[in-house]
């Protein structure tokens, strides 16, 4: 389950990723995610829940 936050947070965290996209540009958006989610995934240090939000990720793409 992925934890439920605050709107303000997750539109602030929205904001940041949308600039951070842009700077990449459309060229290296990919890669940029990519960087990104092994980033983060290495703060969890816990492939369940890397794997759950893997799956919420993918959903209604």
């Amino acid at each position: 389950m992925i934890p439920q936050i605050p709107v303000t947070t997750l539109e602030a965290a929205s904001d940041l990723l949308a600039e951070a996209i842009d700077s990449a540009g459309p060229e290296k958006e990919a890669l940029f995610l990519a960087k990104l989610a092994l980033a983060l995934a290495a703060h969890l240090d816990d492939n369940a829940v890397l794997g759950t939000a893997v799956a919420a990720a993918l959903a209604d793409l």
